[in-house]
């Protein structure tokens, strides 16, 4: 049996959302094929940066509740997540 992770509770809703991403992400790449206005494409790609934001704090949240509950030394996994919301924040 695998080791339970901070998203296993939600791991369809989750699928489903980056369906949603992909899915957006796709409509994207039409929009250019079809020559459509820079800005239209500007705010569907901000659009998809807010969702995978939501995904990733998602995930950060699960991580904290679930995946670092059990470290009897929680040093290296505070480094490790505050690691990775510097990466989702740009500046890791």
């Amino acid at each position: 049996m695998s080791k339970e992770h901070g998203y296993t509770a939600s791991k369809e809703q989750l699928l489903a959302r980056l369906a949603r991403i992909e899915g957006q992400v796709r409509g994207i790449a039409r929009m250019v094929q079809e020559d459509r206005y820079c800005i239209d494409i500007l705010t569907q790609i901000g659009a998809i940066q807010a969702a995978l934001d939501k995904v990733g704090l998602g995930l950060l949240d699960g991580h904290a509740r679930v995946c670092m509950t059990d470290a009897e030394d929680t040093e290296p996994q505070v480094e490790e997540l505050m690691g990775a919301v510097g990466r989702m924040l740009g500046r890791g």
